[in-house]
């Protein structure tokens, strides 16, 4: 517990970026050596960052409706971990906010990833956690975009779990993809009441 714990400490120390982030540094991640369920995401936004405070928003809202977990369960570190792509918000682009930055996956996740050896799901939100996660995989290279990725969500590799982003933007996606709701989402609680216990 205490190696984790002192990731973490280096984690919300980082300064990597510092000349690249409009609001400065604060890195938002939980993690605990017990956790069974990691959710991969983007990066904070304003909100997020301004709380440090994961999912804090309505993204968190819509989300926490999906997995069918109440906010005490979603925030018990022990049981679920939050390690986005982007660990501080990136600032504002033309049409919303921007990518994570690239510098913050390849320095952290495998360390932190390391210290959590209990995962056993592992959500995929959004694009870029995807291609990064499941790069190399027979499943990315068939089905390449984000839709068809989370329509065959069955045949991606053990132990992950590809979703669109949960984002009130992308509330036209899910009006053009019904399926989502009737087929993904019951399949999605199922796996999370099991990993959950």
């Amino acid at each position: 517990m205490d190696q984790i714990n002192q990731l973490l400490k280096k984690i919300r120390d980082c300064r990597e970026c510092a000349a690249h982030l409009p609001l400065g540094p604060n890195p938002v991640v939980y993690a605990s050596a017990t956790a069974r369920l990691l959710i991969i995401g983007q990066a904070p936004g304003t909100r997020v960052h301004a709380t440090g405070i994961p999912w804090n928003d309505a993204s968190g809202n819509r989300l926490r409706d999906w997995l069918q977990l109440d906010a005490s369960t979603f925030y018990d570190t022990h049981r679920i971990a939050i390690m986005p792509m982007g660990f501080c918000y990136p600032g504002k682009g033309q049409s919303g906010d921007l990518p994570p930055r690239p510098e913050c996956a390849p320095l952290w996740h495998a360390r932190l990833l390391a210290q959590m050896p209990q995962i056993q799901l592992t959500l995929l939100i959004g694009d870029y956690a995807q291609k990064y996660y499941l790069a190399g995989t027979p499943f990315l290279q068939s089905a390449k975009t984000l839709t068809e990725r989370v329509k065959h969500f069955n045949e991606a590799p053990s132990g992950f779990f590809p979703l669109p982003h949960p984002s009130p933007r992308n509330q036209l996606w899910l009006k053009k993809n019904p399926w989502f709701e009737s087929t993904v989402i019951p399949a999605l609680r199922t796996q999370i009441a099991t990993v959950m216990g």
